[in-house]
């Protein structure tokens, strides 16, 4: 459901920007747009806007969490375990295949 509703976002935030940019592309010619405090423009301001939209709506997952929440409930879960694996795996071998991993 999450991936149908990201291709839905998708399809529309495109059809919006698209008919942003040619309206402002239209409207562009005829007069100067208004500049801001910032010292930007407010149509570049809107479009950067849209496009953060955008990348909120592109980044859309199919489950609504990732690894890193994964690692964070995970290790504290398993921190106990920790002298258990210990007493049947020596610290020695451990250590060895947790560099191996890493390198």
């Amino acid at each position: 459901m999450l991936l149908a509703l990201k291709r839905q976002g998708r399809r529309e935030y495109g059809a919006l920007a698209a008919r942003y940019t040619r309206s402002s592309t239209r409207n562009g010619s005829r007069a100067p747009r208004p500049r801001r405090a910032s010292g930007g423009s407010a149509d570049i301001q809107s479009l950067a806007d849209l496009a953060n939209s955008y990348e909120v709506v592109r980044g859309i997952g199919a489950v609504p969490f990732g690894r890193d929440t994964i690692i964070q409930v995970a290790v504290p879960a398993l921190i106990p375990f920790a002298p258990l694996a210990l007493t049947v795996v020596p610290a020695e071998e451990i250590l060895k295949k947790l560099l191996g991993m890493l390198l």
